[in-house]
C-alpha cells in the first residue's frame, strides 16, 4: 500500500491488485484500504470509513511509474457512499494499481440560488433570431430567462457548484417538454450563457418561446462554476448537464411549471461532445429519472484518441488552434500526464501559452499567441511519442473521453458537414459506423449543408434538429 495527500488535502491510498493492504494508516487519512480481493475478471475493494458527509471515487492505472489515473465508473456511476467497489472491467492476468480518493459529498442537483434574469417579449425575441440569422422560428410565447446556480460534481466526484440558465414560456396553458441545449466552446468565464446576455442564451430563448421549457448549462469552471474548465472530460461534462436537468425540474415543480416528461437534448461541436457525453450518462445510470425523447449530437470530437488527434498532428494548419491548447490545459489539470504543461511545450510556447489558459483569455487572442499548426507547438519528441506510442499517458486520456463505443437506445441523429475543418466529419462517421455495429440503427447521419464548413453547418443543422423534436412533442 502506498499512500499520500494531495494538495487539496485528499487523503488518497494506493492497493496492488491481489494483495490486501495492511491494516494500518497514517494519522491524517481519513480512509485505509483493507481488502483487495481479484477474481478471474473482477477486483473487488474495500475500504474503512471517512465519516459522515463523505463520498468516493475510484481510479486505477496498470503501472505506478507513470500514465494518469482513471476514475471507475462500472458497474455504478462516482462516487459511491458505499466503502466497497468491484471493478468489473479489469482483464485477467493484467496488473492494476487502485486508489480511493475520499471526497466531499454531494446533493446533486440542489438549487443554490436562482432568479430572474430577464423577460423578453415575441417582438424582442424576433429581433434576436433575426440578428442570429434565424427566420424559420416564429416566436410564440414571451420568456422568462432564470439564472440557477446549483450543487454537482467536479472531475474528481467532489462537491461543487455550477450554474445556467433556464428559460421558460409566458402562460403556456400547457405541460412543457424539456430541452437541454448544449453551447459550444467558450473560454472566458464570463461569456457563459447565465452571464453573456445573449449569444449562445439565444438557442434556449428560442426552444422556450416554442413551448419548451429550455436549459442551458455554462458547465464546469465557466459562469458561477470555479476552477479551470474541464475542457471535453465527458463525465463532469455529463454530470454538469444532468444536475441542471434536476435543478430544472425542481424549479419548475416549485413555482408551478408542469413539464410532461419529454426530454431533448442538442449542441454544437463542444456542446456536441456534452450532448453524447449527456445521452450516455441519462441511459447509462439515470433512466428511472428521465428518459430521452431524441437527441441530436452536432459537430463533435467523438473520435478524440485517433480521428481528432491525427488531425491535429498532420500537420495542416488549424482554423483554431485554441481548441487544442485548451484541451490540453484541461487534460493537464485532471489527468496531469505530465510534470507540467509547459513541458509538453516547445519555446516559446511553453512560456507565453500556459498562462493564457487559465479561462480569463478570449478564444482569438490564444489563436493569436499560437501558431496555427499544433505540431510546431508541441516538443518534437512528444509529437513523436504520441504518433507511436498506444499508451502515451495523454492518448489514454484521450481515449477515456472518446464517445462511440456504447449502445444508444433513444432516437439521434447526428449533423454534421463534410466540410469542417474546426472539428472533422470522420468523428460523425465513426460514431455511426460504431453506434450501427453495436445494434443502435435508429442513429443517423445528416448533413445539412454538402460540403458546408463549421460555421455554415451550424444554424442550418440547430433548426433542423429542433424542427425534427417538434415533430416528436406531444
Amino acid at each position: 500500500m502506498k499512500q499520500r495527500v494531495t494538495s487539496a488535502g485528499r487523503a488518497i491510498l494506493c492497493a496492488l491488485a491481489g494483495f490486501a493492504a495492511p491494516a494500518f494508516a497514517l494519522a491524517q487519512s481519513p480512509v485505509q484500504i483493507t481488502k483487495v480481493l481479484a477474481t478471474p475478471g473482477e477486483v473487488a475493494l474495500t475500504w474503512t470509513s471517512a465519516g459522515a458527509g463523505q463520498a468516493y471515487s475510484v481510479q486505477s492505472r496498470p503501472s505506478l511509474a507513470g500514465g494518469p489515473w482513471l476514475t471507475l465508473s462500472d458497474p455504478r456511476p462516482w462516487p459511491t457512499p458505499l466503502t466497497q467497489w468491484v471493478d468489473a472491467r479489469a482483464e485477467r492476468g493484467s496488473m492494476a494499481f487502485y486508489r480511493v480518493i475520499a471526497v466531499p459529498a454531494a446533493e446533486r442537483g440542489k438549487v443554490l440560488s436562482a432568479g430572474r434574469v430577464d423577460t423578453l417579449t415575441t417582438d424582442w425575441i424576433r429581433l434576436l433570431l433575426r440578428a442570429a440569422g434565424s427566420t424559420n422560428i416564429v416566436p410564440q410565447y414571451a420568456v422568462e430567462v432564470h439564472k440557477i446556480v446549483y450543487e454537482t460534481l467536479d472531475p474528481l466526484g467532489a462537491r461543487t457548484q455550477a450554474s445556467g440558465v433556464l428559460a421558460i414560456p409566458q402562460n403556456p396553458g400547457k405541460a412543457l417538454p424539456l430541452a437541454s441545449y448544449q453551447h459550444g466552446t467558450l473560454v472566458r468565464a464570463t461569456e457563459a450563457p447565465s452571464v453573456d446576455q445573449y449569444a449562445e442564451r439565444v438557442i434556449g430563448i428560442a426552444f422556450a418561446t416554442t413551448g419548451y421549457a429550455a436549459v442551458v448549462p455554462d458547465y464546469l469552471g465557466l459562469g458561477d462554476s470555479p476552477g479551470l474548465q474541464p475542457y471535453h472530460h465527458a463525465r463532469s461534462e455529463a454530470t454538469a448537464c444532468v444536475d441542471l436537468l434536476r435543478a430544472a425540474r425542481t424549479w419548475c415543480a416549485t413555482n408551478g411549471v408542469g413539464l410532461n416528461g419529454q426530454l431533448f437534448l442538442s449542441g454544437y461541436s463542444h456542446g456536441g461532445h456534452v450532448t453524447m457525453a449527456l445521452h450516455r450518462e441519462l441511459e447509462a445510470y439515470h433512466a428511472n429519472e428521465f428518459t430521452i425523447t431524441a437527441s441530436a449530437p452536432m459537430a463533435g470530437a467523438y473520435d478524440l484518441s485517433k480521428t481528432t488527434l491525427e488531425d491535429a498532428l498532420s500537420g495542416r494548419p488549424m482554423p483554431n488552434p485554441y481548441y487544442f491548447a485548451l484541451l490540453l490545459a484541461a487534460y493537464q489539470d485532471v489527468y496531469h500526464f505530465a510534470g507540467s504543461l509547459a513541458e509538453v511545450l516547445r519555446e516559446p510556447y511553453n512560456t507565453t501559452l500556459p498562462p493564457l489558459l487559465t479561462g480569463t483569455t478570449s478564444g482569438s487572442q490564444i489563436n493569436d499567441a499560437m501558431t496555427n499548426v499544433v505540431t510546431l507547438v508541441l516538443e518534437p519528441e512528444v509529437v513523436a511519442a504520441l504518433q507511436e506510442n498506444p499508451n502515451h499517458p495523454l492518448l489514454v486520456a484521450l481515449r477515456e473521453n472518446d464517445l462511440y463505443r456504447w449502445t444508444p437506445r433513444a432516437p439521434m441523429r447526428l449533423y454534421h458537414c463534410k466540410g469542417d475543418e474546426d472539428v472533422v466529419f470522420a468523428n460523425s462517421e465513426v460514431a455511426l459506423a460504431s453506434f450501427h455495429s453495436l445494434g443502435a440503427p435508429q442513429v443517423e447521419l445528416i448533413e445539412t449543408v454538402p460540403g458546408g464548413d463549421h460555421g455554415a453547418c451550424s444554424r442550418p443543422s440547430l433548426e433542423d434538429a429542433k424542427a425534427w423534436f417538434d415533430t416528436l412533442r406531444q
